[in-house]
């Protein structure tokens, strides 16, 4: 009982992963404006009112499926390059870690102003951003790779002191809920991956692959052509997601368990071409490498403050010499 008693202390007063929220958060800021970028130029005949999917037949599919989306306001061809705009821009503040829960906010209503208006070029990261960014706004995703403001500091100053003690129990929910959230998507996909035939008998990586729109050129046809690497590509990718939550489940495999995914998703980006997703897992994977992470950027610290250093007593000495040199100089 006391250790039970102890660990909902713990869980109620030390803020876990704290790093990796703020990782998870700024990179999925950076997948948010590369989305904007890789899109711009042609971004009126994807989104525009006059383009591929035309405003009035967008609204009504708006209407129709109880959604939203703030391009379905006007069709007028200002407003949409103001709201286009809008969202790239909050995309790279939610990166740059400026604007704090609220921008969080608003970045999410405006990916899914956005992507609502053009769903057929989503690759499925989409779906995961709905669902994680809600559980950011829980946490204390901004305590780090952000710039200070000092308007985090005011508003806690005027907050209650019964409300502030909410935070950390808050920001822990908000972790365990991208951690199931994490868990249900890779069982869900192994479960699902099981059932399938092609999958059973090890060759669906080659059918995979030979798709135009996933295949990288000059690069798949060197694993479908394998044998050997489509039946063991096939059969740990089914592995894989079916385990991973055994291995986040004990600590020491936690780490060794997220750089495996981080790893298979970069190798989806490469292969497949599905870069939105796989950088959209990858932050999320993030959650389980907070301390990891935390050292890295320790280390990365220490390192620009011994360069720093350095440059400085090398500045410092030739300062120092330089008078002697012209000195001499004179003398002679």
């Amino acid at each position: 009982m006391k250790n039970i008693t102890a660990a909902i202390d713990r869980w109620s007063t030390t803020s876990v992963s704290v790093v990796g929220v703020s990782g998870t958060r700024a990179l999925l800021g950076f997948v948010g404006l590369m989305f904007y970028v890789s899109q711009y130029a042609d971004r009126n005949y994807l989104f525009g009112p006059q383009g591929a999917l035309p405003w009035w037949e967008f609204s009504d599919n708006i209407a129709t499926n109880d959604s939203f989306s703030l391009y379905a306001l006007s069709s007028s061809e200002t407003w949409f390059q103001i709201m286009f705009h809008l969202g790239m821009i909050t995309a790279l503040l939610v990166m740059l870690g400026v604007g704090g829960r609220v921008g969080l906010a608003v970045h999410w209503i405006f990916l899914w102003s956005i992507y609502e208006r053009q769903p057929v070029i989503l690759d499925g990261g989409d779906n995961l951003t709905y669902l994680v960014i809600p559980m950011l706004l829980l946490t204390r995703c901004y305590d780090r790779f952000s710039f200070p403001t000092g308007l985090r500091e005011k508003i806690s100053s005027r907050t209650p002191g019964q409300l502030r003690s909410l935070a950390t129990p808050l920001h822990n929910i908000g972790v365990l809920a991208i951690i199931l959230q994490m868990c249900l998507v890779y069982i869900v996909s192994g479960l699902y991956k099981v059932q399938g035939k092609m999958w059973q008998d090890g060759t669906a990586l080659f059918y995979v692959l030979r798709v135009p729109e996933f295949t990288f050129p000059s690069l798949s046809h060197l694993i479908y052509e394998n044998d050997f690497l489509v039946v063991a590509g096939t059969f740990t990718t089914v592995i894989f997601l079916v385990y991973f939550p055994l291995g986040i489940l004990v600590p020491a495999l936690r780490p060794w368990a997220a750089v495996m995914s981080i790893g298979f998703h970069l190798g989806i980006a490469l292969l497949m071409g599905l870069t939105g997703f796989a950088l959209t897992m990858v932050a999320c994977d993030l959650v389980f490498l907070s301390r990891g992470l935390d050292e890295a950027v320790s280390m990365g610290a220490r390192l620009i403050d011994r360069m720093r250093s350095r440059s400085s007593e090398g500045a410092g000495t030739t300062v120092e010499s330089y008078p002697t040199t012209a000195l001499t100089r004179e003398k002679v």
